[in-house]
């Protein structure tokens, strides 16, 4: 480890060690005053809570329960939500319960301490903002809501999140005091890593909860597994891993290719190798292909960017849609309340909610059988020394979401087209 790797662990402990001493007294008076009219005072509590860890979380929970049950929107209500949010480190966590460590080193100590493994989300933008990247936004609908995986995720893990590179924002001026914003491109991730920070599984895109906990417990089980080896019988255990996943993989498309009734699908390996289709224009048109759930919501602004004819109008894909039924999820009571403090009625817009639902089950299948298998497949293959965290997180976003670093643009701009607009440079970004 490098001094500053050693000198932000330490300091990483003893703010751990100093949240620690923090007696419940102390935790009940800071959640009283989080959520003061008087930002002098609102301001340190929730810093001192936040330092706090989850205990002044909970505490906050704890010191507003009832308030946090009513669905009323005073000036009051959303000073607590934004206190919640503040000390949570995520949007609407007053939904979630959950704490987001935003250090890694800090993240490391508790999991350390804990024994647990690290569920670190890589996303665009920032996951206490409100225009993250689309499927982050509903990550703290589908996911983070979700009774059974909040109940999972606060028990089992220690989470943490950090910023891939800001969400790009697209804003449509009406002329008359309308304003629509919205984000563009970019997708997220869900590390599992070690208390060491090693990545050991990982989940890309959006999944049904049930089948994000499934999922989850393999790599879990695989954290606590390899906890005591070191060097070579590590990295030989790691790509045994990933060896089993890809079979295990392998024998429920069968299963489920019967079960849909796809005589002559293609196999996995097939799939894994074959190329990105062709795509007219900026590559951001074949990213927004890789989400349904997100690029429904997108694909009207993108149009309007990169021009109708490089964009579907609908991405269906009859392999895909077919395995969705397979894997259709209905949202439990948190993610339902989510939606309706986002303005969607389910009562009354029964079609928006079907068709979230049905893309949601298209990104569960599409993620976990094309992208997570590939992810397997490198991590099995292995390499003479294993890809570390930011390693392989580059290559998840240059070769599984094509939306590379190198690209200041994610796509956006092509290359050979003119506009009537002055040519964009990286230096001005």
């Amino acid at each position: 480890m490098t001094s500053t790797g050693r000198s932000a662990a330490a300091a990483a402990c003893v703010l751990l060690s100093s949240a620690a001493q923090a007696g419940d007294t102390d935790l009940r008076d800071l959640a009283a005053q989080a959520v003061s009219a008087d930002p002098a005072q609102a301001g340190p509590a929730r810093a001192r809570l936040r330092a706090a860890g989850p205990r002044g979380l909970e505490a906050l929970f704890d010191a507003h329960r009832a308030a946090l049950a009513e669905p009323t929107r005073d000036e009051a209500h959303q000073r607590l939500h934004a206190a919640v949010d503040a000390v949570a480190a995520q949007r609407h966590a007053a939904a979630s319960r959950l704490y987001w460590y935003t250090d890694l080193e800090q993240a490391k100590a508790r999991a350390r301490e804990t024994g647990r493994p690290i569920l670190s989300l890589r996303l665009l933008g920032r996951l206490d903002e409100e225009l993250s990247c689309a499927n982050s936004r509903f990550f703290r609908t589908v996911l983070y809501a979700n009774r059974q995986v909040s109940a999972a995720l606060r028990e089992r893990f220690v989470l943490h999140w950090s910023s891939e590179r800001p969400a790009p924002r697209v804003t449509v001026d009406f002329g008359d005091g309308r304003r629509l914003e919205g984000t563009l491109t970019g997708n997220s991730i869900h590390y599992v890593l070690d208390a060491e920070g090693r990545p050991v599984d990982a989940l890309p895109g959006l999944y049904g909860p049930r089948a994000f906990l499934q999922a989850l417990a393999p790599a879990e089980a695989a954290v606590a597994g390899m906890a005591s080896l070191a060097g070579p019988q590590r990295e030989a255990a790691l790509r045994r891993y990933h060896a089993g996943r890809l079979a295990e993989l392998n024998r429920r498309w069968g299963l489920d290719t019967a079960r849909a009734a796809l005589a002559g699908a293609p196999s996995l390996v097939a799939l894994a190798n074959a190329a990105p289709p062709e795509t007219p224009g900026p590559r951001a048109a074949a990213a927004d292909r890789l989400a349904m759930a997100k690029s429904i919501g997108e694909r009207p602004i993108l149009r309007s960017v990169l021009g109708r004819s490089a964009v579907a109008t609908v991405a269906v894909d009859p392999l895909w849609s077919s395995l969705a039924p397979l894997y259709l999820e209905i949202l439990d009571d948190g993610g339902l309340r989510r939606l309706r403090e986002d303005g969607v009625d389910p009562a009354t817009q029964t079609a928006t909610v079907v068709a979230f639902h049905n893309s949601i089950a298209e990104d569960t299948v599409r993620n976990e059988y094309l992208l997570h298998f590939r992810l397997h497949r490198w991590l099995a293959e292995g390499t003479r020394e294993p890809l570390g965290l930011e390693a392989l997180n580059t290559r998840v976003y240059a070769e599984l979401f094509l939306t590379p670093r190198t690209d200041p643009w994610l796509g956006l701009v092509a290359p050979n087209v003119y506009t009537g607009l002055r040519v964009p440079t990286a230096a001005a970004n």
